[in-house]
């Protein structure tokens, strides 16, 4: 009894000292960039009731507060100008060193895919080998999110490598592209240290981001909001229902999978009358819209020397997931659009000769495809393409069986659950501002996302408690282009976008010159880092450039013409591949719109088209998912799409 005493005890005294130790959030630690010229807080954990104190090299003082009774700490540190590198040190009694700190501008780079693309990996973004040797910048400090959610508000965050890395070479491959190209400019023209945090996850929805109390404020969510309240914080019970209801939908959906009986992947299915797709890319028109079940399959020439070889698969990033069989046999599994896909075929399993392999694919939502490169490979210098004609069979449209059931333990797309696990534990991380890249996934939507875009910068705006700037990028042109002109939901999610520039300290980049027909994600990156830089340039750092392509702001109807003037031509109007200016249509008071002609006059564009339209009332421009259009001002950037109507589009409800 006297020992279990002793030993009792002596756990108390361990623990209380346990206890007693400083504890940070991830994103305070060695490398760090503080935001300059701020009150920046810093917070953490100690032993109840004891003080902290935190001391900063650059001035020798000694900020000094106490724990609350749960151990929970907070206190307000002034920041110099931009410089370093500097120590912190933060004590209870027991000392804690953040080393290498450096004082200088902080920006959050949020969104979907489009900014979560990285400059290896899945993304292999344009001379992706050439950025990635050259990328040695000490100034420059990334810290990456991991993907977590959550149904609640959480105080806890999860970071790669634990905390913050310098820029380098090696650090840098798996980063956001358009975030470092970004903060590589700002770093270069404002020779200040850099701070990236990139908290992103592909094929997400905005309304992701944002709050429970502010969405619940929309009409449209708050049922949802409601019924997310009421949900159990327990992600193992949401999961196990998860696992029960999908394997319920796959048996009752798709007779190929049913009891795990892939039937569809076996060497001796006849696959004759299956359609065929290329790949890598997007899926065609024929699936257009497609959610659901997609079986894909190709034969492989195995050469005899590489027969019981170990064999390294790469499939880039399937959206949304995958199950991937070789002559049949299941060689790997993974879940997430944005997630590269590396599988090892065992040594065993690589016979010479034909191969079969085949991949039952399940978009759960958006577009869906295979992005990136896709081959075999052995060894470093071996490797057999995989790109080409795909066979394919889709076995269960959503449209036609049903939803999917949703995990809501790991749903990305549950509204509130990235603001919640992502977003939520990072404030009031001192910052400058945010840059963002998104809304592909809203596009259907885009009507509503009027009013969900303005309510994340407002949300985000009162959780920093200032006017950060929010500068973002609008949807890239993407999808086959159209002879004539049509509806797009597309071109409404620009529209919507271009609007939110009304709110302060707002600016939109504009890339409808830089996308790719069969490739939502664009491989220019540093195109958009650099176009997201120029407003950040201009708004705060006030440099006296020109940040935006022209911007429609009126038209005046004169007999058969309708004259368009617009904002930020700087230069002069210009076309910006020396033809006559495309994308213009016009249209009567029967709102059917016509290609027409468009000519630059001064700082003006007539637009006609007298036989069709002899008395127009609208003009369109770039009104496309991908459309053919080629305004742009002196100082080479593209105008935006606009209309100078208000009907009624494919995304308002009745």
């Amino acid at each position: 009894m006297k020992n279990r005493s002793m030993l009792a005890a002596a756990l108390l005294m361990l623990s209380s000292a346990m206890s007693a130790k400083i504890v940070l959030p991830p994103f305070f630690s060695d490398n760090m960039v503080l935001q300059q010229q701020d009150e920046t807080p810093i917070w953490g954990e100690a032993k109840s009731m004891k003080t902290v104190k935190v001391m900063t090299s650059w001035d020798g003082k000694t900020y000094v507060t106490r724990a609350d009774k749960a151990g929970k700490w907070k206190l307000g540190i002034q920041t110099p100008v931009a410089g370093g590198p500097y120590e912190i040190t933060v004590t209870d009694g027991e000392k804690l060193s953040l080393k290498n700190v450096m004082i200088g501008e902080v920006w959050i780079c949020s969104g979907q895919s489009n900014m979560e693309m990285p400059l290896e990996g899945w993304g292999k973004i344009n001379d992706y080998k050439q950025e990635i040797a050259e990328a040695n910048h000490p100034n420059i400090r990334l810290l990456q999110v991991e993907h977590v959610t959550s149904t609640r508000p959480e105080t806890e965050i999860k970071v790669h490598n634990d905390g913050w890395e310098i820029c380098s070479p090696t650090s840098i491959p798996n980063f956001s592209a358009t975030a470092y190209f970004f903060g590589r400019e700002i770093a270069e023209k404002q020779n200040v240290p850099v701070g990236l945090i990139h908290t992103s996850w592909g094929g997400t929805n905005v309304e992701s981001w944002i709050s429970g109390k502010v969405l619940e404020e929309m009409p449209d969510f708050v049922k949802t909001v409601d019924a997310i309240k009421k949900m159990p914080s327990d992600k193992k019970a949401l999961k196990a229902e998860y696992e029960k209801e999908l394997m319920a939908w796959n048996n009752r959906v798709d007779e190929g999978f049913s009891e795990g009986k892939p039937i569809r992947a076996a060497v001796a299915l006849n696959d004759g009358t299956w359609e065929t797709m290329y790949f890598p890319g997007e899926v065609d028109t024929r699936l257009a819209n497609f959610d659901g079940v997609m079986w894909i399959r190709r034969e492989v020439e195995i050469p005899t020397s590489w027969a019981g070889k170990e064999v390294q698969l790469s499939l880039g990033a399937i959206d949304d997931n995958d199950i991937t069989y070789w002559n049949g046999e299941e060689v790997g599994r993974t879940d997430g659009p944005a997630v590269q896909r590396n599988y090892v075929i065992p040594a065993t399993m690589v016979k010479a000769g034909k191969a079969v392999l085949a991949v039952r694919v399940l978009d759960t939502g958006g577009n869906c495809g295979i992005h990136g490169d896709i081959c075999l490979r052995l060894g470093k210098k071996e490797e057999i393409s995989l790109a080409g004609d795909w066979k394919y069979q889709v076995t269960a449209d959503t449209h036609e069986v049903g939803a999917l059931p949703i995990d809501f333990s790991s749903d990305p797309n549950l509204p509130t659950s990235l603001y919640n696990a992502m977003v939520h534990p990072l404030i009031p991380y001192g910052i400058r501002g945010v840059i963002w890249y998104q809304g592909e996934n809203n596009a259907s939507r885009a009507y509503q996302y009027r009013e969900l875009f303005p309510l994340i910068i407002a949300n985000w705006r009162k959780d920093w408690n200032r006017n950060i700037p929010f500068y973002f990028v609008q949807l890239a042109n993407f999808m086959q282009n159209k002879p004539q002109p049509a509806e797009s939901e597309w071109a409404e999610l620009r529209e919507a976008q271009t609007r939110t520039l009304t709110m302060e300290n707002t600016g939109m980049a504009v890339i409808i010159d830089k996308g790719d027909a069969n490739d939502i994600h664009p491989k220019d990156k540093q195109v958009v880092g650099h176009r997201l830089a120029l407003i950040a340039r201009a708004k705060t750092y006030g440099e006296n450039i020109p940040y935006s392509g022209p911007m429609y702001c009126s038209y005046q109807v004169k007999g058969d013409k309708i004259i368009l003037s617009f904002n930020h031509t700087d230069g002069g109007l210009k076309s910006g591949d020396g033809r006559e200016l495309q994308g213009f249509a016009i249209a009567g008071r029967d709102h059917k719109f016509h290609w027409a002609k468009a000519e630059i006059v001064g700082d003006k564009v007539v637009v006609s088209a007298p036989e069709s339209v002899p008395y127009p009332v609208a003009v369109r421009y770039a009104w496309a998912d991908n459309p053919f259009c080629n305004l742009y001002n002196g100082a080479g950037l593209p105008a935006s799409p606009f209309r100078t109507d208000d009907w009624k589009g494919v995304t308002q409800k009745d």
